[in-house]
């Protein structure tokens, strides 16, 4: 009697939803929502995104690790000025070759089973570091935890995104930008107690509770669904939503969506509007998002206001960049279901041009005594000299510097990824999103790369108008072309990119 009671419900929301619910099927839309139980929910999310903490964690490793390794008595293990940058941007290849792969991984494992992959060059990248024994052992376990990180940036995301339900799913989706923020600042407080051997030790420990964790945790029923496990994939959603709840309604515009994208992609479907505008808009996002240069500024935070000479101890400037970071992280996760994504990432985009344009302003005018302890000194070596004594007009590079990371935190951090993995289209989300974080990390690399020497010959202010440039650049990209996806279904969106009707996002 009940699966008789519950078919014109499916039937009836199925059919209304091709243009968009409206009047009754809306309204139970909204009931369906507010009956949901998502303690199970949030408990898979939580397990997917200790790989994004492990990530954070691993990223910011060189910070403390290599002045140790520098003043290290055996030579086997010395850093240089040529080997140390290698130690730390080393990882952003190994980031670019994890999200190549996850380009197969997504589709060929799910998105559960290509995070829990990623713990085993994690685990086995923590292990080299802590046992090295020579230079070799340390870039070789750099690369492995970078592309763990790679693997767990492109899958997390897409993971959360298709296990969420519209009600939470921006909340849940700035959760992995939280996690990695709370795994460097993690980083940085062991760091003061711990020996950077111990220090790769502790990195094991979200790694192995992750893999745990998400062998209780199950799959996303889009993928189950893709691969044609239609009892499992209802069992997920069952287990998701909660068994005395409408599940059943959601899981049949899941089907039907599956349905329709459930070949492959070939070449000639890329023409397609459907396929490569989410795909253009993700990738740009992607670019435009390390083009800003958050990636330079966190790796090379403390040369740089030993350069500007700014107050306050460096090491104490960081760790106030990594709390107005965490803080900005967090406003996001709140603000954005209710706010939308775009009127953050407008807020976002704005904040970091005023701030970089602030920096280089302040680079380029104020006299080179203020600027740096020796005019002429690299950024590299300046970080190892002594700060004069400065007045209080150096300040400035500390407050710009953390309204740039809160601007950053609060939308060009959390939702690219989280748009990312809203627009793209579920034929080619695995493919697609490996794509988009291949081309994040290259990027990464070549910024990182070029930063030095852009900085020693034409010196500090020129990277940071060119970053202020990149966030105009990013007022104009999210108002052309980036799509509001607040409170609509994944459906719905893809609707959206199908028909090119606006009412699908209204």
């Amino acid at each position: 009697m009940e699966s008789r009671d519950r078919e014109p419900l499916v039937r009836k929301t199925s059919s209304s939803y091709h243009t968009f619910p409206q009047g009754t099927a809306r309204r139970l839309d909204k009931e369906y929502l507010r009956s949901l139980h998502n303690k199970r929910l949030y408990l898979a999310v939580f397990a997917a995104v200790l790989g994004n903490f492990s990530f954070g964690f691993a990223l910011v490793y060189p910070s403390p690790v290599i002045p140790a390794l520098e003043a290290h008595p055996s030579p086997a293990l010395r850093l240089d000025q040529h080997t140390a940058p290698w130690f730390g941007s080393v990882f952003t290849l190994g980031a670019a070759a994890g999200g190549l792969s996850t380009m197969l991984l997504n589709d060929c494992l799910g998105r559960k089973l290509s995070i829990m992959f990623s713990a085993l060059p994690s685990a086995l990248g923590y292990a080299l570091l802590a046992g090295a024994q020579g230079l070799w052992m340390l870039l070789l376990g750099r690369v492995l935890t970078g592309y763990a990180g790679g693997v767990t940036s492109a899958s997390i995301p897409v993971y959360i995104s298709e296990i969420s339900h519209p009600g939470v799913r921006g909340m849940l989706g700035a959760c992995p930008q939280i996690m990695a923020v709370l795994g460097s600042l993690v980083l940085y407080a062991l760091g003061l107690v711990l020996d950077w051997r111990w220090l790769a030790v502790a990195g094991e420990v979200p790694v192995l509770a992750m893999v745990l964790l998400l062998c209780f945790m199950p799959n996303s029923p889009r993928f189950l669904l893709s691969q044609g496990k239609e009892e499992e994939a209802l069992g997920s959603l069952c287990w998701l939503r909660g068994q005395d709840t409408d599940y059943a309604r959601e899981y049949e515009q899941i089907k039907d969506s599956v349905r329709k994208q459930s070949r492959r992609v070939s070449c000639a479907e890329l023409k397609d509007p459907f396929l490569y505008k989410p795909i253009l808009i993700s990738g740009l996002m992607r670019f435009l998002q390390q083009l800003s240069g958050v990636t330079c500024i966190l790796v090379y935070l403390q040369p740089i206001f030993k350069k500007t000479s700014v107050i306050l101890k460096a090491e104490y400037d960081a760790a106030l960049v990594g709390l107005v970071r965490l803080s900005a992280v967090v406003i996001a996760a709140v603000s954005m279901d209710k706010a939308g994504r775009k009127i953050l990432l407008f807020v976002s985009a704005g904040v970091m041009l005023v701030s970089n344009l602030t920096m280089g302003l302040y680079i380029h005018f104020e006299p080179a005594s203020h600027n740096g302890t020796v005019a002429n000194a690299t950024l590299a070596s300046s970080a190892n000299l002594p700060a004069e004594p400065t007045n209080y007009i150096t300040l400035i590079p500390l407050l710009a510097t953390m309204f740039f990371i809160m601007g950053y935190a609060m939308g060009w951090g959390p939702i690219t990824w989280l748009l990312m993995s809203e627009i793209l289209p579920l034929k080619a989300r695995g493919v697609a999103s490996g794509l988009c974080v291949l081309v994040s990390w290259l990027t990464a690399f070549t910024l990182t790369q070029f930063f030095l020497p852009v900085v020693n010959s034409f010196g500090l202010e020129v990277p940071f108008l060119f970053f202020a440039v990149i966030s105009a650049g990013n007022i104009l990209f999210t108002g052309c072309c980036v799509p509001e996806t607040k409170g609509r279904s994944l459906e719905q969106i893809e609707a959206f990119f199908r028909t090119g009707r606006r009412s699908f996002l209204r």
